[in-house]
């Protein structure tokens, strides 16, 4: 809905799940300002300087989306034919400038002038947009405060929870990982161990007699595979996905399931918190819908593999299986939300792992005449959102890519990564156009999804 109606969108998050419409469900992500309850309009704006009530209406539901309001309620639905009027071309502009950095206006001015859209309306447009203050997204943000004081019944029940954990060469941080699934106040009903590793250590394990793990030693490296296997062979109502670099508090478990409870979900996607790579999002904080499947800390209720199938084998050895996973089961209509009591420290250390088996970040390549992107993250911005959308994709992403891993949280070294980009356009347009071609021979082939037995 956001992106039919502020289609300027489609530049800054062209690829975001919620773009697309679930094919099934009838949950009300997107909220009608007047239908909601007063301690909840009292964190949204309600913002009347646009030229369109329609903006205005959306503007409300968009922050009331980000600011984690969480309906079942179909009646607090904005609809179609509540939109009488389409927003402006200020109003896009005004949008833009009130939620993101400004250098996306000037961004997307400058690709709408290069793609001859008519510069005086853009122009006009824009300047008027930009008088427009920046506003906080995050904040302030629904508590959710019945949540601390809720007894969540399935606590009491003991539920099946099998702990998926597949580990490649890194016994040193698996130990500690063990522990930690071993000090948990909901112990789980089995631990599957897919260890990937070239001569595994057996004589490792000895030293967990009271885990309930379930071993599995695996010749074929995939981290796919390995989690499709162990699923396959699961026995939990409760799936919960975990990696050998976490560690995790006590009540990991515990409030991944009090989370599915309280919220009527399907899915707990437990937050991730690193001390490497990305700044850890603001929206990390507090409860909203999930637009994120993190397969190292997430619970998933066993009926959704059934519907919508297991983890597709087409990113074996790359990147973004888990984020495909997790829109497919959105599509689906299943209810995923951000959890941040489920958290856990990922340690991404730099060897082992995905590390081994491929590049850990889907823009940046280990060889220089590698593909740019990944062509398993093209497959899957193709397949879902098209070829435009995934252009755009590539627009923003590519270009800060060129600067190492280590420096994605700083703004001004991406900057630079971009300026730099421009000097070696050759060089970048070749990985993608490699990646592209790949993607193509994915997109051909068509998925690799296994199924439940």
């Amino acid at each position: 809905m956001l992106l039919e109606y502020f289609h300027f969108t489609r530049y800054i998050k062209p690829t975001w799940y919620f773009h697309l419409k679930p094919t099934t469900g009838n949950t009300p992500y997107w909220l009608e300002y007047n239908q909601l309850e007063a301690n909840e309009k009292s964190i949204i704006e309600y913002d009347g300087t646009f030229d369109s009530h329609s903006a205005t209406l959306l503007d409300a539901a968009f922050q009331a989306w980000n600011r984690g309001i969480m309906s079942h309620q179909p009646q607090k639905a904005l609809t179609r034919e509540k939109l009488v009027d389409k927003p402006s071309l200020t109003d896009n502009y005004r949008f833009v400038r009130k939620y993101f950095n400004p250098a996306w206006s000037v961004y997307i001015l400058f690709l709408r002038l290069i793609t001859f859209h008519n510069p005086f309306k853009e122009l006009p447009a824009f300047f008027k947009g930009a008088k427009t203050s920046k506003t906080h997204l995050f904040s302030p943000f629904h508590k959710h405060e019945g949540y601390l004081s809720y007894k969540a019944r399935i606590l009491e029940q003991k539920p099946g929870v099998s702990i998926i954990l597949p580990t490649l060469n890194r016994y040193k941080y698996l130990k500690d990982a063990l522990l930690d699934l071993g000090n948990q106040t909901i112990p789980p009903h089995e631990i599957i161990v897919i260890d990937q590793t070239d001569n595994p250590d057996k004589a490792f394990y000895d030293q967990f007699p009271q885990l309930p793990l379930k071993l599995i030693f695996q010749d074929q490296k995939g981290q796919w595979l390995a989690r499709n296997r162990a699923i396959q062979q699961s026995v939990g109502d409760y799936i919960l996905m975990f990696d050998d670099d976490s560690r995790v508090d006590p009540d990991w478990t515990a409030e991944h399931l009090k989370g599915l409870e309280y919220f009527n979900a399907d899915i707990s996607a437990g937050v991730s918190l690193s001390t490497v790579g990305a700044a850890v999002p603001e929206n990390y904080s507090y409860f909203r819908w999930a637009d994120q499947f993190d397969s190292g800390n997430a619970m998933i209720k066993r009926n959704v593999f059934e519907k919508v199938g297991l983890f597709d084998r087409q990113y074996d050895g790359q990147r973004m299986g888990d984020g495909e996973f997790g829109l497919r089961a959105y599509l689906n209509g299943f209810l995923s939300i951000s959890n941040p009591y489920a958290k856990r420290i990922h340690l991404k250390v730099p060897s082992g792992g995905l590390r081994q088996m491929g590049s850990w970040d889907g823009f940046r390549p280990k060889k220089l005449l590698a593909p740019r992107p990944i062509p398993s993250v093209l497959f899957l911005f193709r397949k879902y959102f098209g070829k435009k959308l995934a252009i755009y994709s590539l627009l923003n992403s590519v270009p800060p890519s060129i600067m190492p891993y280590k420096f994605k949280r700083n703004k001004f070294m991406l900057l630079l990564g971009a300026i730099i980009s421009i000097f070696v356009f050759p060089l970048v347009l070749f990985q993608v156009n490699k990646s592209w071609k790949l993607s193509s021979k994915m997109i051909f082939e068509g998925d690799k999804i296994e199924w439940l037995s």
